[in-house]
This record gives structure tokens, sequence and C-alpha cells, in this order.
């Protein structure tokens, strides 16, 4: 293990596999030991994957600001600018639809189909860019928590997570500033969209670059997927990308200790995906559910309700959202300082507290407080800060608002704390 003298290390407290209500054995064969790792070998290995986080929250921005440069009889620069609501709600959820889509499959097309986006002759390949765009972003968004989770060391794994999260709201504004550029142009949508085209050939290009995951590698072949003593050198030669090479010789220690982490796998039969919705594992997957709290709905349309609320020019509406995605940007920095003190249940249950607050005012905006256009902003500014510590459009809201809420409560209840935890410690403790 390399000294503590070096600047560039980080040692984090030991975590025992006690700490944990009734772990799965065999989980840890003793202690887990501090993970040495160079911060500067770490950037990368984060980096490209969380490109894939800014693209997405680039395109709710850039979304906000092309839907008004989209309708406008002026600025559209088409002649099919006329659209109904069910049309333009085509464009903004088309690319949710391929995200849906692009969850369940893998990525690296994403630049060509933003460019595809940019120049839709018409309506319909509008629509098809905006989907399979959604989907090379889905593939992106699938893959990279895990791959940041699973190559991280495990004592700054959660400031890097939502770090990631970090990305995609700088990503937000980046989307809402390039609204505010384009939306008094003659096409702008168009280059709102293509904008994001040269960050997509940078993931693109890093992510090919990047080691596998060395836990990935172990786990295939614990599954009988590749010979173990080939595939641990290789584990042990990515570890070392991953950690830096002046630590090579606690690689092979470390790829020891995750095969013993993982050795239960061998143990138990191949998952049906009917399992995900029983047992236990229904558990993690409501707690993943719990992040349907409308967000989408609220920042594509961030520009819309503003406009509703006063700032009717659409260069006003698109300046005004830069000030919600700087708002979201500095939420998201305090998450990231604090997530690994305070841990997760406290910002979960703070943070999903104050979007069921914001959600529900929403609503009551739209069906009951027209008069007061105040309310929607101040809605919305809750709601972009509170997020990050984590049919008819009254009904929507108050819809996620019951949502957020059920949220609130399971959190609170069943969610345990993760902070400091291994990912195999954590599974244990929520199955």
């Amino acid at each position: 293990m390399a000294s503590g003298a070096n600047s560039d290390t980080l040692l984090a407290r030991d975590v025992t596999s006690s700490e944990i209500e009734n772990p799965r054995q065999p989980l840890i064969n003793g202690v887990t030991s501090s993970e040495s790792y160079s911060a500067t070998a770490a950037i990368l290995p984060f980096l490209f994957p969380a490109l894939g986080g800014l693209l997405y929250g680039y395109d709710i921005g850039a979304t906000s600001g092309a839907k008004i440069s989209l309708q406008s009889s002026s600025l559209s620069g088409t002649t099919w600018y006329n659209l109904s609501s069910l049309e333009i709600g085509l464009v903004v959820s088309g690319s949710l639809y391929g995200a849906l889509i692009g969850s369940v499959l893998a990525f690296t097309i994403a630049d060509f189909l933003a460019l595809l986006t940019a120049m839709a002759p018409n309506f319909p390949v509008m629509v098809i860019g905006r989907f399979v765009f959604g989907t090379g972003i889905g593939l992106a968004m699938h893959a990279a928590p895990m791959y940041i989770a699973e190559t991280s060391p495990t004592q700054i794994r959660g400031r890097l997570i939502s770090l990631k999260e970090f990305f995609i709201v700088f990503g937000m504004l980046l989307g809402y500033i390039s609204g505010s550029i384009y939306v008094d142009l003659i096409g702008g949508w168009r280059y709102m969209y293509a904008t994001s085209a040269p960050i997509c050939l940078i993931m693109g290009i890093g992510m090919w670059w990047l080691p596998p995951s060395p836990r990935w590698l172990l786990l295939c072949t614990i599954q009988g997927k590749g010979s173990l003593p080939h595939v641990r050198e290789v584990a042990i030669t990515c570890l070392c990308r991953l950690r830096g090479v002046a630590f090579s010789s606690s690689a092979s220690e470390q790829v020891d200790l995750i095969l013993d982490e993982l050795s239960y796998v061998d143990q138990e039969k191949q998952a049906a995906f009917s399992e995900i919705f029983q047992g236990k594992c229904l558990k993690a997957l409501i707690i993943g559910a719990g992040l349907v709290t409308g967000q989408p709905s609220v920042l594509y349309y961030a520009a819309t309700i503003l406009q509703s609320a006063g700032f009717s020019a659409a260069s006003d509406a698109t300046r005004v959202s830069i000030l919600l995605g700087l708002l979201k940007l500095i939420m998201t920095g305090v998450a990231v300082l604090v997530v690994d003190r305070l841990g997760r249940r406290p910002l979960l249950i703070g943070g999903v507290s104050g979007i069921a607050i914001s959600l529900f005012l929403l609503s009551s905006y739209y069906t009951l407080l027209k008069a007061l256009p105040a309310v929607a902003v101040i809605a919305l500014l809750l709601y972009v800060g509170c997020y990050q510590t984590l049919v008819g459009t009254g009904v929507l809201f108050a819809g996620f608002g019951v949502i957020a809420i059920a949220s609130l409560l399971f959190i609170f209840f069943i969610v345990p704390e993760t902070k400091g935890l291994t990912l195999e410690e954590i599974e244990a403790k929520i199955l």
C-alpha cells in the first residue's frame, strides 16, 4: 500500500461486515481494506462516463428553448411550425421514449443522432431523431452510473456519483444558455441541438480508451464466462490504470478482495426478469421508482411555465431559465459536498419533502392560482433546489406530488443508509 504521506492518495475508514444487518455470507473475509488511489488516475474513468449525464442535461435545457423556437412562425425556419400539443409532446418526450429503450440495450452513436435531430427537414424526422438520440443517451445514462460505481474507490464513490448528477445539471445550464443565445435566430432550435454533437464525439472516443471494470470482469469469470487466472491478471492491469501505476503493489490484493466479495454469486441461480417484481428485489426497485417525481416534465417545460408566469417574450423566458439552472447547479454542489458526511437518507428525505411541496404548488397554480404567477416561479425554484438533494398540467403535477409523498414515506421507513459501504455490502443490506 502507498504511504499516507503521498498527497495524491486518500484513505478512508475501514468498514466491516458486522455493520450490516444479516449480511450475505461469505461477503467480506474480515475487514474491508481502505483503498489507495491516485486522484489524477481516478479523474478520467469518472469524467468520460459523466459526459453522458452532461448530454442528458443539455438535452433538457436545450429542449426548453427549442420548444419555443420551433413553434414560432417567424423564428422556426420551417413550414411545419404550427404543431399541436400532442406533436410538441412527442418532440419533447421523444428522447425519453428512446432513453427507455436505450436503457435496456449499449452506446456510442449519440453524436450522429444529435446531428440527425438538428438537420430534421420535417416533423417525422424530428421525432425520429429525438427518439434515436434518446436511445443513445439512455444507453450511456444506464451504463455510466454502474461503471463509475464499480471503478471508483469506495470512500469517494458516493461523491463521484453525486458529481455525475452535477454534470447533468451543468449540462442543463449549458442547454438553457444555448436556448437564450439561439432563441431569437431563425431556425435557432437546430443550433441548440447541434451544439451537443462535439460532446458526444469526445465521450465516444474517451469510452473506447477506458479499461473495463475489474469487478465486471471478475463477475463474468465467476459466472463461468472466462478463465480465472487470465481474467485475474487482466483485472489487475485494469485496476492499476484506474488507481494509478504507483499503487500496482496493492492491486493484486484488492482484486483478491473483490473475488472474496463476489464469491457468493457462484452459489446463486440466474435470476429471471420477473423476480425483479418479487420479494426483496421489489424493495430495490421501489427505491429506484422514487425518482419518478416528474423532473423532466418540469424542466423541459420550464421556459413555457415561465412564459405563463409573465415572462411572455421568448428571450426573457429563456434567460430566467438560466437562473433555474444556476440554482440547480448550486444545490447539486451542496449535495456533492455533504453526501459523504451526512449520508444519503437525510438528503433523500429533505429533498423529496421539498419536491412534494413544490409539485403541489405548481398544480395549485394551474388549477386555482392563475392570478398569482409568483407561485409558479417560487414552485420552480423550490423544485429544482430540492431535487438536487436527490393529463392536464395541474392534475399531472398533483400526480407527481402524490408519488413524491409516497416516495418520502418509503425512504423514511424502509431505505437504509449506505454511506461508506461497498457495492456488495449495500446489496446484502437491501436484499
